[in-house]
């Protein structure tokens, strides 16, 4: 539980230094690797709306670019009356990266949160092995 408070705390963080001057809705995304590290991410909107990245996009991003393959565990935190769920997008990156066990905690910088998981979010994934070819 302790663990779970962190990643929250950290998400909530990194939420700050999300760039959101057209939305103005703040994101804030930690995971934690197989190998115990941290990563963070958070929004970055451009004007030209489809170019922006999302938090779990960075976050995994992150992840990679420090040398990690494979999430743990997920917070995502945002202002919002309710816990928000990653977009479509973001559930087929998470889906690529962690198992469908893999916890995600989605808060309110209110202190509302709720736990999911990868497959949860993300029934019936497509994956690697839909693109066996068939002989």
């Amino acid at each position: 539980m302790a663990e779970q408070i962190a990643l929250i705390d950290e998400a909530a963080r990194v939420r700050e230094n999300a760039h959101a001057p057209y939305s103005k809705f703040k994101v804030g995304c930690a995971l934690r690797s197989t190998d115990g590290n941290l990563h963070v991410g958070c929004n970055v909107e451009n004007v030209a709306y489809p170019e922006g990245t999302c938090a779990e996009a960075g976050a995994i991003a992150a992840m990679i670019a420090q040398g990690d393959t494979r999430i743990t565990e997920i917070a995502v935190i945002a202002d919002s009356p309710t816990p928000v769920p990653p977009c479509g997008g973001c559930r087929q990156k998470l889906a690529e990266f962690a198992d469908g066990d893999v916890v995600v905690t989605l808060a309110t910088t209110a202190g509302l949160s709720e736990r999911t998981s990868v497959a949860a979010l993300l029934p019936g994934s497509f994956d690697a092995g839909h693109m066996a070819k068939v002989t």
